[in-house]
């Protein structure tokens, strides 16, 4: 066998081991992408949007648990975080913080209060114009417990939320939104303006 092919051979392995290494130590520390498959968030995030979400803005975790070993900060008010679903942890969830641990939670004809004051929320849509008695339009005052956090979908009127299955233990929560790298609107459609947007 020839030398000098042996020596190509191993060089490519050692390149493509080392890029895979690398591959993975971005995705479990640093970014993620992810993709919107509902419309639970429109208008802020179309169904098509590709995301990167920062997997290092709420701390450092132990690969394939919800440990944190460095902290970096908390899940604050009006982030959109990425997070499995407690109903069904192999399923990615995306939406927007509500609560956070110690605040109290209401909703009446659909208005959203927090801790008495009623929320100013320019990104929501709503579909329907009535107001209904069921959790969706009104929902009586929830204290959120510690490690917890109350979301909902910024499409009120069609988000499957902590309304209807409650919290998100801070342990579920994979990372906040932080910049849209693809859009695709479908057969040959990319909205090229949605492309670079970002989440503060």
């Amino acid at each position: 066998m020839n030398p000098r092919w042996q020596s190509t051979v191993k060089e490519y392995i050692e390149a493509l081991f080392i890029a895979l290494l690398l591959a993975l130590f971005i995705r479990t520390f640093i970014v993620q992408a992810f993709k919107i498959p509902s419309g639970s968030m429109l208008q802020t995030l179309q169904i098509g949007d590709h995301l990167l979400v920062s997997k290092f803005a709420y701390g450092v975790k132990i690969p394939f648990t919800g440990k944190i070993i460095v902290p970096v900060g908390d899940p604050e008010y009006k982030d959109i975080i990425v997070f499995k679903y407690p109903g069904d942890p192999s399923k990615d969830y995306i939406k927007r913080v509500i609560g956070v641990p110690g605040d109290t939670v209401e909703i009446r004809n659909k208005k959203v209060f927090v801790n008495g004051e009623e929320l100013t929320e320019p990104y929501v849509q709503y579909i329907d114009d009535a107001h209904v008695s069921t959790l969706r339009d009104n929902m009586p005052p929830r204290v959120i417990p510690e490690d917890e956090f109350f979301v909902m979908g910024d499409n009120r009127d069609g988000s499957n939320d902590s309304r209807f299955w409650g919290n998100v233990p801070r342990e579920n929560i994979l990372g906040k939104a932080w910049i849209i790298y693809w859009s695709w609107g479908g057969p040959k459609t990319v909205r090229w303006d949605r492309i670079g947007d970002t989440f503060q």
